[in-house]
């Protein structure tokens, strides 16, 4: 099952693919963390340990310190998906994460995407 593949993909591989998406859309490395400690309640260096260790999505998600309560605000298609409606919880947040960062790269600006 494709789902499953994606929860076990390690979340080292694709922090990479994230970063460039905005970096190459004019955004920076830092936006996208900042994207990534608002939804999931990381710091610089919690962040900085999850890419060490290589760990899954399920964990990087599992041990994430504080999901972001204002993250049911994000709503739209993603990968053909509305967000909103995707009925798995991780699915939702690896696709809320996804959603946020493209968000960033098409040029909406950092509080916006935020939803604050």
């Amino acid at each position: 099952m494709a789902n499953d593949r994606i929860k076990k993909m390690a979340f080292s591989k694709v922090y990479p693919l994230l970063v460039e998406k905005a970096v190459r859309k004019g955004r920076t490395k830092e936006e996208v963390d900042a994207v990534i400690f608002w939804l999931t309640g990381y710091d610089e260096k919690g962040l900085a340990e999850q890419l060490e260790k290589g760990v899954d999505f399920e964990t990087f998600f599992d041990k994430a310190p504080r999901i972001n309560p204002n993250s049911v605000k994000i709503k739209g298609v993603i990968c053909g998906y509305r967000v909103e409606e995707i009925a798995d919880p991780l699915m939702q947040k690896i696709r809320w994460l996804d959603k946020l960062v493209d968000e960033l790269a098409k040029g909406k600006a950092l509080d916006k995407v935020l939803r604050d």
